[in-house]
């Protein structure tokens, strides 16, 4: 009989969402050990459905872990930075042979990041930061048996192909590229990526919803076919994969309106973003859309009941403001 490999490396993964689980699968088929810790039931479930070995503190999970990929909403990110700070900031957080390294994975803005690299420095300074972004959807197992993997540019003074243990091979594995030695250059290339690609679904969001009350979207889609053939893929494509992720979009537009006035010297007033953010918003909490879970789909599945479920959520809003 065989003995399995030991895992080359310990990974804590925060959190067990989407991204998340497919990271997992992938570091899991590569002789990985993913950890996490979560409170809540249905990420647990989601977790041991995975092979996820379930730790119940952070302590714990810093203890175990070398290292660790913050994967959460954005709105999460700052909370999740500080809760592996509190954690390696007690007593009970052990002496380790290599530094803990924190790999902050999140769509947030190049000054958020910043933000962090300083909680870490201040409070923190013996673990890692590694500031990165993750472009691209999650990892997938091919039927030749090879992986889609999304490309995750990395930046900051520490590589992770220097560490130790097996930081190479993590890094080759998670087609992980270290593009500066800069806190902030690889948040804000996922900015500007998400921009173009996030953005234009909003604006699809826009354009489908009024051609529905319009009654001409079988038009609008035929022209766009005709004249715009990348434009009618693209948009149906965000439109039907859009709804379980609108609330985390929410967020993640305000960090690129944020990216683009604090990096590229647009004001305010010029931002198109803000109001994008406000798209989702109405996405996420005025609509049935809003209520979609990747892993249970049933509605939002086709470009005219996504169209659809948003005229009714406007509906809904205008009824109650009269």
């Amino acid at each position: 009989m065989t003995t399995p490999a030991s895992p080359l490396a310990t990974v804590g993964i925060l959190s067990i969402g989407d991204m998340g689980v497919g990271i997992a699968r992938l570091l899991k088929a590569n002789n990985y050990r993913c950890i996490t810790n979560a409170s809540d039931r249905t990420t647990q479930n989601r977790a041991r459905k995975n092979s996820v070995d379930l730790v119940p503190t952070d302590i714990e999970l810093c203890n175990a872990a070398h290292y660790i990929l913050s994967i959460v909403p954005p709105r999460d990110a700052t909370t999740t930075a500080q809760r592996i700070i509190t954690a390696a900031s007690n007593p009970a957080f052990g002496k380790r042979e290599s530094p803990l390294s924190f790999i902050d994975l999140n769509a947030v803005s190049p000054r958020t990041a910043r933000d962090i690299a300083a909680l870490f420095q201040n409070s923190a300074p013996d673990i890692r930061l590694i500031d990165g972004g993750i472009i691209g959807a999650p990892p997938k197992l091919k039927d030749d048996g090879s992986w889609f993997r999304p490309s995750i540019p990395v930046s900051g003074p520490y590589r992770l192909n220097l560490a130790q243990p097996s930081g190479a091979h993590l890094a080759e594995t998670l087609n992980m590229k270290h593009i500066n030695n800069k806190i902030g250059s690889a948040t804000g290339l996922k900015m500007c990526f998400a921009a173009l690609s996030k953005g234009f679904t909003a604006l699809a969001i826009e354009s489908f919803t009024t051609a529905h009350a319009l009654g001409v979207t079988a038009e609008l889609q035929s022209h766009l076919e005709e004249f715009n053939p990348m434009a009618a893929h693209s948009a149906a494509r965000g439109l039907t994969a859009m709804p379980p992720k609108a609330y985390r979009w929410v967020r993640e537009m305000e960090e690129i309106a944020a990216t683009f006035e604090s990096e590229g010297g647009f004001e305010a007033r010029e931002s198109i973003f803000r109001p994008v953010a406000r798209v989702y918003e109405l996405v996420a909490d005025g609509t049935e859309l809003g209520k979609e879970v990747t892993e249970e789909r049933k509605r939002g599945k086709t470009v005219e009941d996504v169209a659809a479920l948003m005229g009714q959520g406007i509906r809904r809003r205008k009824e109650k403001r009269e």
